[in-house]
């Protein structure tokens, strides 16, 4: 772990009590630093800094009680036993904040004894000055793995009956590191995951406070890149919005239409800012910091336009964007904007605020969804409306093999959406059987209709034995239990499908929980079984996934990149098949293609390397 793992920014709400639970003192940050020492008797300590208020607090990191359910929205709190107090932080970046409760929960797990323990003569000859400070040791392996091992030991204990020694154990535990929930949620964590360099230039940038646009091919990585970055931005000035509900749902956030509280756009300016400036829209607008939007390719640039007018209106300055950061995502080459029949389709980077808005360029160019050499470039040339009579052959080969296993058929991809559904239902009524119908719960039934856009998991479910279906959650990565993948029901246990997938792992299902934000901030609930019905798809919901056995016919499509989109939600060639395969199926956007022409010269020209987290410096290079 590097030193960014023994400190942390964010809201800071620290309480004494009395014995009776009164409040007897209480002091409130609304940004501090937080950081790991150690003092001169070795003990861990949290030191809190307020800049601001010019004060310094210290709490000794000795019994103490954590609980860190919410870590993931960037809160947590802890509670220590011997003051009485109780440390509460919220507003962290997730990132950040995890890896810190993971550091006082590796270092506390590897204490030998306690410093209660230690003699008086242990503690004066330590090497920290009488009064000093230390900052604490980097975490060891030997540390992590002991810390691991016992994480595996307190999971194996929250789902066995213990025993009187384990229980033992377990109070022994709790009293001088952490409660139970801790370790289990910090190995848990979704934010875990390598970034690959040319990922980790496009962080450095967002958390330099530049405003970016990365773009890149389908399965390089901008789905999970931009939940990275949202777990390094502070959760309650960070909006992640999507120009789609199914992208929207991806990455944890709202659409970017339900953020900007102006309809769906279409309305005269005037309106618009009349709508931005009700009260409930215009504190999001005010307090938003750092502004996501994935799938930038399907925001149309007057609708961008707007946004950007808005945005200076109500937040009161002629700053570009109103101020707030923009981090813009999305490959111009898949879906463009809806538009009317014989309306002029006009991208986003098309609009006046484009080049006033975004200043920082990447693209990513490391496919991670195709392991295959060939079929990544043949994907790289559909991409661009490129089709090779090479090319052709090997896609018109796919029609005749047989892709299909363990009786699982394959997903059907269609253009349309009435289609897909039209083709799910017809297949399930053909088969025979008792019909099981799985209704959501949801935690606000005012909300149900916005969950079904925005959400995967439908909220009626109708099955029977044989039905072909997708996960969409991922339970279980390591078998194969991940989003996208598919199966048949084989029966029903408890109520409850069983599912055989391709793999041949079988899963018994359970009810999964769904949350999205709403863009005053609240959070609505869904629970429902983690399946939908798979026979067939539209294109426009296969963004994001990827499918182990899928077929297509494209002979309806009907916009640029829409073949593309299809073709690259295969895992290899060998799990794809296409019928009557017609290279006039494919093209890409001539107005993209310039774009990308001139975006990639521009990226040659300037090479950008990060300097530390804060500074950035442009090297200008002549090619």
């Amino acid at each position: 772990m590097d030193s960014d793992s023994y400190t942390l920014s964010c809201t800071v709400v620290v309480e004494w009590l009395d014995k009776h639970g009164s409040i007897i003192r209480k002091i409130t940050h609304k940004s501090a630093s937080l950081r790991l020492i150690r003092d001169n008797f070795r003990d861990m300590i949290i030191e809190i800094h307020a800049e601001k208020a010019n004060a310094t607090t210290k709490l000794t990191l000795k019994k103490i009680s954590v609980f860190n359910k919410f870590m993931n929205e960037g809160k947590a709190s802890i509670k220590f036993q011997e003051e009485n107090c109780t440390l509460f932080l919220s507003n962290a970046p997730s990132a950040s904040l995890i890896t810190f409760l993971k550091t006082i929960f590796i270092k506390m797990t590897g204490q030998v004894k306690k410093s209660s323990d230690k003699s008086l003569k242990e503690k004066l000859l330590s090497n920290i000055p009488l009064g000093g400070i230390q900052e604490i040791s980097p975490v060891t392996s030997t540390e992590v793995n002991k810390a691991k091992e016992k994480a595996k030991e307190i999971s194996r204990a929250t789902v066995t009956t213990p025993s009187p020694s384990a229980l033992k154990k377990r109070k022994r535990f709790n009293e001088h590191t952490s409660t139970l929930p801790i370790a289990k949620k910090l190995y848990e964590n979704p934010t875990v995951g390598d970034m690959t360099e040319e990922q980790s230039k496009v962080l450095s940038a967002v958390l330099s406070g530049k405003n970016v646009f990365f773009t890149g091919s389908a399965g390089t990585g901008k789905s999970f890149l931009l939940k990275k970055i949202i777990a390094a931005l502070p959760p309650d000035v960070t909006i992640a919005t999507a120009s789609t509900a199914v992208a929207a749902c991806h990455i944890g956030g709202i659409t970017l239409h339900q953020f900007a509280g102006i309809g769906i756009g279409s309305g005269t300016l005037e309106r618009s800012l009349q709508l931005a400036s009700r009260p409930s829209s215009a504190a999001v607008w005010r307090k938003t910091k750092h502004l996501i939007v994935d799938e930038i390719s399907m925001v149309d640039a007057e609708f961008f336009d707007k946004l950007e007018v808005v945005a200076r209106h109500i937040r009161k300055t002629e700053k570009p964007f109103g101020g707030i950061q923009l981090i813009l995502c999305g490959d111009f080459f898949q879906l463009p904007p809806v538009s009317k029949r014989d309306e002029k389709i006009k991208f986003c980077f098309q609009s006046e605020a484009w080049e006033k808005c975004v200043h920082f360029n990447f693209e990513l160019k490391i496919v991670h969804r195709q392991k295959d050499p060939e079929f990544i470039k043949i994907l790289n040339n559909i991409r661009i409306g490129r089709v090779t009579e090479s090319i052709s052959n090997v896609l018109k080969a796919t029609a005749k093999q047989k892709i299909e296993s363990n009786g699982i058929l394959a997903t059907r991809l269609c253009s349309h959406i009435n289609e897909a559904d039209e083709i799910n239902n017809f297949q399930l009524n053909e088969l025979k059987g008792a019909t099981k119908i799985y209704t959501a719960q949801d935690s606000d039934e005012m909300m149900s209709k916005a969950l079904d856009q925005q959400l995967p998991v439908p909220g009626k479910l109708t099955l029977k034995i044989g039905a072909q279906v997708m996960l969409v959650k991922n339970i279980n990565i390591s078998n194969g239990l991940v989003n996208g993948a598919r199966g048949i029901v084989t029966k029903f246990v408890d109520d409850l499908p069983v599912i055989q997938l391709r793999s041949g792992n079988i899963y018994h299902t359970k009810i999964e929980k769904w949350s999205i934000r709403t863009a005053s901030g609240v959070t609505v609930h869904r629970k429902q079984i983690p399946l939908k019905l798979a026979w067939a798809f539209s294109i426009h919901k296969s963004q994001g996934l990827t499918l182990d056995c899928v077929e297509m016919c494209l002979s309806r499509v009907f916009d640029a990149g829409q073949s593309y989109v299809a073709l690259s939600r295969a895992q290899s060639l060998q799990s794809l098949r296409i019928l009557d395969f017609n290279s006039q199926q494919v093209w890409a956007n001539t107005t993209v293609l310039e774009f990308y022409k001139k975006f990639r010269r521009n990226l040659h020209e300037t090479e950008m390397i990060p300097i530390g987290k804060k500074k950035l410096k442009l090297v200008s290079n002549v090619i």
